[in-house]
Parts: structure tokens; C-alpha cells; sequence
């Protein structure tokens, strides 16, 4: 039998900390509580937990500071942390994902929906992306050695800013990413980009897989997300 995902909730309100308890119990997996950012920070390093859930309003230091000192920390950045934000406060969700956060719950938000996104982040971090080389979809595949998109075994004519845009979406998909963080791979000595073109790249992607391919989302006033079915 396997042992239950340990998940660590810090979270100072308490309806809320114990409908995710509630929910958490139900779901299978076994949740402590922190209330104040200093002692949730030091139960990230004391315990090691499967997966943190991190308000951003806290007391004692807030979860961006919390957020950065796990993701900075490299004995404690694999462990994936969903943040949760006040409701359409695209700051914060932009922010908090640019610190590291693997994903975002908006308040009030529906205890099936944070499971969800709970069991969608622990199966991504069980995936082995130093060991991808081929990433299948559909009737494509990203050749990751030899920056090939082909479709049916046919190639389709790639920039390398589209190559390194595509790669990071598939290799996180489901993930939220900002434009930042997309921004990052396509700026090398071959390609440099300014912010607002990741919109044109992204466009261009999606007129090369066809029109029938509809699996980039946009996440308004955020970046992107590559779906997970």
C-alpha cells in the first residue's frame, strides 16, 4: 500500500484551513497546518513535504517572501507549491508564478477544483523532463535533440522561438507560465525578443498546428497554459 502525499497547508484563516483539511482527508492525502509564513517556512525544511499550499497573505512574512525562500533553496525548490490569491488579482498570480509557484487557486475557490490542481501538479513532478527527448501530442511530436515539430512523421518548419516556447509548454503542461518566464527560453544569441512578441509567437504556433489544435490556452492578464488532455 502506498503512503499518503503529505501536503502542507499555510493558511492563517481557519473556515478555510479546515474545509481543505476536510477535503484533503477525503481526497486521500494527509494535511498539516502552519498559520504564519516564519513557522510554515520552517516546516517546508523540517518535514519535506509532497506539496505546499501557500496563501500570500500572511502573517509574520508573507508567502511571496515564503514562495522565494523554497524556490531559491536547493534542497527545497523541487517541491511544488500552489499559491492561493485573492480573487482576479493578476498581480499577485503573475508574481507568484515568477517566484516559482507551479500553480494558482483564486479565492473563493472550490475545494474539488484545488484537488484537482493538487493531483494534476504531483503527477507533473513525477514526470522526468531531463529524460524527454521525444514529447508526443495528438499527431505531433517535439524532437527535443534535433528541435523538430513533426506531425504524422512529416516536419513542419519551426523558428527556434516557437521551438523553445512549445518545449516549455509541453514539458509543463497543465502549468500556468507567464510571458516571462516563456520570454526566457527564446532569448539566446539566435533569437532576441521583447516582451509583447511571446503574443505573435504563440499566434504563429498555433496557425502551424492547424486549427483543429486548440490545446494553448491563454490565462488572461497571466501568460499561458498547455492542456493537459
Amino acid at each position: 500500500m502506498s503512503l499518503k502525499k503529505r501536503i502542507l497547508l499555510i493558511e492563517d484563516e481557519e473556515d478555510i484551513a479546515a474545509l481543505i483539511k476536510l477535503q484533503a482527508e477525503m481526497a486521500g492525502y494527509k494535511l498539516f497546518v502552519e498559520t504564519d509564513g516564519v513557522n510554515g517556512f520552517r516546516a517546508v525544511e523540517r518535514d519535506r513535504p509532497d506539496l505546499v499550499i501557500l496563501d500570500i497573505m500572511l502573517p509574520g512574512q508573507n508567502g511571496f517572501d515564503v514562495c522565494r525562500k523554497i524556490k531559491s533553496n536547493s534542497e527545497l525548490k523541487n517541491i511544488p507549491v500552489i499559491i492561493l490569491t485573492a480573487k482576479d488579482d493578476e498581480i499577485d498570480v503573475v508574481l507568484g508564478l515568477e517566484l516559482g509557484a507551479d500553480d494558482y487557486v483564486s479565492k473563493p475557490f472550490s475545494p474539488k477544483v484545488l484537488f484537482s490542481r493538487i493531483k494534476a501538479v504531483l503527477r507533473r513532478r513525477r514526470e522526468t523532463e531531463s529524460s524527454a527527448k521525444m514529447v508526443k501530442f495528438g499527431d505531433f511530436s517535439l524532437d527535443i535533440d534535433r528541435y523538430l515539430l513533426k506531425r504524422d512523421g512529416k516536419s513542419i518548419t519551426i523558428t527556434l522561438s516557437e521551438f523553445g516556447i512549445l518545449k516549455r509548454l509541453l514539458l509543463n503542461r497543465g502549468k500556468v507560465l507567464t510571458r516571462n518566464q516563456l520570454l526566457e527560453d527564446i532569448n539566446n544569441d539566435d533569437a532576441f525578443v521583447v516582451d509583447r512578441n511571446i503574443d505573435v509567437h504563440i499566434a504563429a504556433l498555433r496557425r502551424k498546428l492547424g486549427p483543429n489544435f486548440d490545446w494553448i490556452d491563454t490565462v488572461r492578464g497571466v501568460g499561458y497554459r498547455f492542456k493537459e488532455d
